[in-house]
């Protein structure tokens, strides 16, 4: 079997999406003849936990561990609200407070590529002896946070290992980087680091196919799209009576679509039948921004407010809905960003609503599987339509997805895929 060190941050106990995709790969690694040998911080700030997850981590694996010290620890003692709710991304674009710019700049301007930097001294110290020692055929760097790279750029250096980074999102495209109130060296500074990465890797991976056409513009290393996936599993729960629009997963401001909440409380004003029977479920984490237009369009009646659920929970949120919710924020940046939601979305054979910018990346997905409509922020009667539409199905006891072409998108097949490339080098 080929050994391969992967440096990743988020790990169980780790929750939410992050830990879903390494987790998923370490499990299915060794029906493709790959050992993995784990490498992830000791008491790591996790901002969600779902203690669940370590039941899927495959015995007798090699977990290696050690210390991290991260500013959000400390940042608690001033702002407790603030380090919660920016350490899981959740950032105020309207009226931010003065602890909260402050943060954030601190964030940006002192700690680049990101509040993790602090672990790579001492973790190329530790890796490195460690490699000295021990035979490994690969290292796999995954991120954000992006300074894991930083671990994997100076191991690379000092030992020619073969060398793959995974980026689970882009790094100084993604959407929330302008939020960081970087200084023009700040600035410039996350792209050297960003160009210094991608070049010297043996092989690229990203998620989107988006990604890869802005990182193709940086580098001419080789870069291959693995996807996101899905995790086949059995679960049988009855479907809500109503009809049902549930989101799952972290719903924040900057993703508030107003749209859809104009285009419901219209419906409910002008359908008796839409009005007695349309419920929202928000799973997760919302915005104040999505819960003020909620009230604001008076569907604040409608809702269900379940909050952070474990995984297992999620999944069977999904299930019982009769329209699952994808929303994405309108921007030049998010084209590439497809969550990690979707293809359990897709699992579920629910039919689907996406929200995106005019040329997603999501919009293809959601072509090729038939798993519902993509629309983006200007097709308000469109949209209108597609929900009269589903609704009348429910109201028929005919609401069924006619979701296909989803079998590449398991993880076992995109663990396929990434045993073939790390055999490749």
């Amino acid at each position: 079997m080929k050994r391969v060190l992967i440096i990743c941050y988020y790990w169980p106990p780790a929750g939410g999406p992050g830990v879903q995709r390494w987790l998923k790969f370490v499990k299915y690694f060794r029906d493709f003849g790959i050992e993995p040998v784990m490498f992830v911080p000791e008491k790591a700030h996790y901002p969600s936990v779902d203690a669940a997850l370590e039941k899927e981590i495959p015995a007798n694996i090699e977990i290696l561990r050690t210390p991290i010290n991260e500013p959000y620890r400390f940042a608690k003692v001033l702002s407790k609200k603030q380090t919660r709710t920016i350490s899981r991304g959740i950032i105020s674009e309207k009226d931010p407070s003065f602890m909260e710019k402050l943060m954030l700049f601190t964030r940006g301007n002192f700690f680049i590529p990101d509040a993790r930097v602090g672990w790579v001294k001492p973790s190329v110290s530790f890796l490195r002896k460690y490699l000295q020692q021990e035979t490994i055929d690969a290292i796999i760097t995954t991120g954000p946070p992006h300074s894991l790279h930083l671990i994997g750029l100076q191991l690379k250096k000092e030992l020619n290992l073969p060398w793959i980074v995974d980026f689970r999102d882009p790094w100084t495209s993604i959407h929330y980087h302008k939020s960081l109130r970087l200084t023009k060296a700040a600035a410039q500074k996350h792209k050297e680091l960003e160009k210094d990465v991608l070049n010297a890797a043996d092989h690229v991976v990203v998620t989107s196919p988006g990604t890869e056409q802005e990182f193709r513009g940086i580098t001419d290393r080789p870069i291959s799209v693995i996807t996101n996936g899905y995790d086949r599993t059995e679960i049988k729960v009855p479907l809500d009576p109503d009809f049902t629009i549930v989101h799952v997963g972290s719903l924040l401001n900057e993703r508030n679509p107003e749209i859809l909440w104009k285009t419901l409380s219209e419906l409910v004003n002008e359908d008796p039948e839409f009005a007695a029977h349309c419920k929202i479920r928000l799973v997760g984490n919302v915005g104040s921004r999505v819960l003020e237009s909620l009230t604001e369009f008076q569907l604040s009646d409608r809702l269900e407010q379940v909050g952070y659920v474990e995984n297992h929970k999620a999944l069977e949120h999904m299930r019982r809905a009769q329209v699952l919710l994808l929303i994405e924020k309108n921007s030049e940046e998010t084209k590439a960003i497809i969550p990690g939601k979707l293809f359990e979305y897709l699992n579920a054979h629910r039919s689907i609503i996406a929200l995106g910018p005019q040329g997603s990346d999501i919009e293809e997905i959601m072509k090729d599987t038939q798993a519902g409509e993509f629309f983006n922020y200007s097709q308000g009667s469109q949209l209108k339509t597609e929900l009269k539409q589903l609704f009348a199905k429910f109201h028929s006891g005919s609401l069924e997805a006619s979701t296909q072409n989803i079998e590449k998108y398991s993880r076992k097949a995109l663990t396929a895929q990434m045993a073939d490339l790390i055999k490749s080098l």
